[in-house]
């Protein structure tokens, strides 16, 4: 079957790349606005760009019903600057709450229960509950599709502290411990993954 986006609706695309482009992490990005007002959002569109300097990057797609930007959008352009959380098994339902549309100014911390902790070197809090946090400095957006519904904007940031949990931390060795992590990812529609069944491939030298 043959595809021609530019002949699809722009939500029906979206289905097929979500479908597709699979399992994708989750960022749970935790701004603040200008008078300091806490915003938490998940988004799906999330990963690594480099290690040197270490920088990450997600996209904040527009709202698909009037094409406005989301707040975690508005208040980084604000800022500058923006907190990535890891979503384990463990704050699902919480992360979730998150996700609906609420008033401009509404602290989704407050909907979820979860807990602001303070950063180190950002303003906007870290999610207490998460084990593993990227406080992030703000190096670049790139505005994708204007500003239709469906449009989006690729948030690169430069990780300028990162906080982990002694609970996932690989025992005897630098890095993170999948297992104790249990992080979700994110398939098509309701679906979520976890990562437990994993295997070993050595690449070839």
């Amino acid at each position: 079957m043959h595809i021609d986006p530019a002949g699809m609706p722009w939500n029906d695309v979206y289905k097929y790349l979500i479908g597709a482009v699979l399992p994708r992490p989750i960022a749970f990005v935790s701004t603040v606005d200008g008078e300091g007002r806490t915003n938490l959002a998940p988004f799906s569109f999330f990963t690594v760009v480099a290690a040197n300097p270490p920088t990450i990057c997600f996209s904040a797609m527009r709202r698909g019903s009037d094409g406005a930007k989301k707040d975690t959008l508005r208040n980084i352009e604000d800022t500058k600057e923006f907190v990535v959380n890891i979503v384990s098994e463990g704050i699902v339902p919480q992360m979730n709450q998150t996700a609906g549309e609420y008033p401009h100014g509404v602290s989704e911390f407050d909907q979820s229960g979860l807990t602001p902790v303070a950063s180190h070197k950002v303003k906007a809090p870290r999610v207490g509950e998460s084990l593993v946090n990227f406080e992030c400095r703000l190096t670049q957006i790139v505005e994708i599709g204007g500003d239709e519904a469906g449009a989006g904007a690729l948030i690169l940031g430069e990780v300028i502290a990162l906080h982990v949990d002694e609970s996932v931390q690989r025992e005897g060795k630098v890095g993170i411990d999948t297992a104790a992590l249990q992080p979700v990812g994110r398939l098509a529609g309701s679906d979520y993954v976890r990562v437990t069944d994993t295997f070993e491939l050595e690449r070839k030298k």
